[in-house]
């Protein structure tokens, strides 16, 4: 019996990748509202309460963005930096502008997958003749969203 998915969930929008697999992107001085997660071995342990905190503080202020982007920087097995894209400033709240080019490869799988779409990224960067100078994962969407869709997309965006 074939699976059946959801049209929409009314949480997170079905991602599109078709503008963002191997693209060049480029963000001049984007506001994110900036906060860290806590993880074990990349596992956030503290995702649901850091968003819930963050989308009330951007709510109140009026500040949702119409595209949803969010930005992790796996910097440690420990934690990330997470970078909300946003209208204008949340107050009370760590804001931070990210300017750069990017390269975008999107990928589709499960987050078991994430050390092959590292390795293959980096690959990427190199046949395209660049420099990594940092590495962003997009998740695209919530776990339960994913899985009411049926697809599970990531977009990593590699600064040059």
């Amino acid at each position: 019996m074939a699976k059946k998915y959801v049209k929409d969930t009314g949480c997170c929008k079905r991602f599109d990748p078709k503008p963002w697999n191997g693209k060049t992107v480029v963000f001049k001085n984007r506001l994110f509202l900036k906060d860290h997660v806590h993880s074990f071995f990349h596992i956030p342990l503290t995702m649901n309460r850091v968003m819930k905190r963050d989308m009330e503080k951007i709510w109140a202020a009026k500040a949702q963005n119409d595209e949803a982007l969010m930005l992790f920087d796996e910097n440690s097995l420990w934690g990330s930096d997470i970078y909300i894209a946003v209208k204008k400033e949340v107050p009370d709240s760590q804001m931070v502008r990210i300017s750069g080019t990017f390269l975008s490869k999107v990928y589709s799988g499960g987050y078991n997958e994430t050390g092959n779409w590292v390795k293959d990224m980096h690959a990427y960067v190199k046949r395209k003749g660049k420099k990594m100078k940092k590495l962003y994962f997009f998740y695209t969407m919530c776990p339960a969203c994913a899985k009411a869709y049926g697809q599970n997309y990531t977009v990593l965006l590699a600064q040059i």
